[in-house]
């Protein structure tokens, strides 16, 4: 496989290579301790798939990705796993559908488990042995893609278990602290001509280059995130009943779906509200950012509190430049911008200028999902540590909203 390892510098020798992939996939398997078979097998949704398929995926990727190309006699654990466990590689064959995965009760988890082993230690000893740039570019992006799916087992948990009237936990203790009393101002923007997009010597995606030059008219940026308790005045002042806020589509889907709050939020016979999270069903924090949104009711509630709240007049959503730029500036004394919620941008998920995807099989890892998306920044409570930086890029459609997806507003 040709790629563009060339332009990630290595400098991690293979011993710290072998203790990040270690780590990495150790990590896997702890986020599953707390979890049953049965916890492991459902499907709660075709966008969300089983923590048991999550497992298998990201061992099927360093079994076609590393072992298959660089591995002297190379041989499949179980050649029908090549499919079961693709997810949306065209370039290497067929793919069991997405909806159905749940369905895959065969292999068993005691087998995923007992191939994770293999596979590892086939990593491992290739490692040693081999030293290629290409393939240690390849190991990072195993790393990166296996951290992703991290996040994304967990928030399908969430789902899963949000579908339990039992309203179980997944965290056995409550350790949440997204909670901020800060009061809300306004920070000026960095405006003119900005730099945008990853230039240095450590992994990034494609999609996050080239480094060029954006224009980012004059504008200011939300201290801080949009809350709980700011959310709870668009619904009460029926902000979910007047279309007057909402994108046509966004309308539509609104009607259509039934929606009049954000995912996870119920109300009970004394109008308490609350909210499911992996830490159970708890009474809503009115100081913790607002989750589990869609780009729909981030767009809508923007519109509805330049109307409606006097200091948020002329609030948007920022554009992914103004975020970045901001991050830029802000990141060190900020306290929300990573690791709360992924924050909502008004930019349409697109290449960037000069933009060449990953040759090979890896070319199809984001650039052919560049439509019909939104761009988010920043990272969440459930992305693992590490994983994000300024330049990086999320991206999901405009009614995804199992994600652990938030907002911060701009202005012109």
């Amino acid at each position: 496989m040709s790629n563009t390892s060339e332009h990630h510098k290595q400098v991690l020798s293979s011993d710290d290579l072998i203790a990040l992939f270690k780590r990495s996939r150790k990590h896997s398997i702890d986020l599953i301790a707390n979890l049953s078979p049965e916890d492991c097998q459902a499907q709660s949704m075709e966008d969300a798939s089983p923590a048991k398929w999550h497992l298998a995926h990201v061992t099927w990727f360093y079994e076609l990705m590393l072992l298959k190309p660089f591995e002297n006699q190379f041989s499949y654990w179980n050649p029908q796993f090549a499919i079961l466990f693709n997810s949306y590689y065209n370039g290497v064959g067929d793919k069991h559908p997405r909806n159905k995965r749940g369905l895959i009760t065969r292999p068993s988890m005691e087998e995923v488990l007992a191939w994770r082993k293999n596979i590892d230690k086939r990593v491992t000893e290739l490692l040693r042995k081999e030293s290629s740039s290409e393939l240690r570019w390849l190991l990072k992006l195993g790393i990166q893609h296996e951290q992703q799916h991290q996040e994304l087992l967990l928030t399908d948990i969430n789902h899963l278990f949000s579908h339990n009237s039992l309203y179980p936990a997944y965290f056995l203790n409550n350790t949440e602290t997204c909670s901020t009393t800060d009061e809300f101002h306004w920070i000026k923007g960095v405006s003119g001509l900005v730099d945008i997009g990853y230039k240095g010597d450590e992994f990034h995606f494609d999609n996050e280059t080239p480094k060029h030059s954006a224009l980012n008219q004059t504008h200011s940026i939300g201290s801080r995130l949009v809350n709980n308790s700011e959310w709870l005045h668009f619904i009460e002042d029926g902000g979910y009943q007047d279309f007057t806020w909402w994108l046509d589509e966004g309308w539509t889907w609104l009607q259509t779906k039934s929606i009049d709050s954000p995912l996870y939020w119920s109300q009970d016979e004394e109008s308490l509200r609350y909210r499911f999270s992996l830490y159970g069903r708890s009474l809503l924090d009115m100081h913790a950012p607002v989750s589990n949104i869609s780009y729909f009711e981030a767009d809508a509630f923007a519109r509805w509190a330049s109307k409606n709240i006097s200091e948020y007049a002329g609030a948007r959503l920022p554009t992914e430049f103004e975020w970045e730029a901001f991050a830029e500036l802000k990141s060190k004394s900020s306290t929300d911008m990573f690791d709360k919620v992924w924050q909502w941008t008004s930019s349409n998920y697109v290449p960037y200028p000069g933009y060449v995807p990953w040759q090979g099989v890896a070319g199809e890892y984001n650039g052919k999902f560049m439509v019909n998306q939104m761009v988010l920044r920043g990272s969440s409570c459930y992305t693992p540590k590490g994983h994000s930086r300024i330049t990086y890029r999320n991206f999901f459609p405009t009614h995804a909203r199992w994600q652990m997806t938030g907002l911060r507003l701009a202005k012109n």
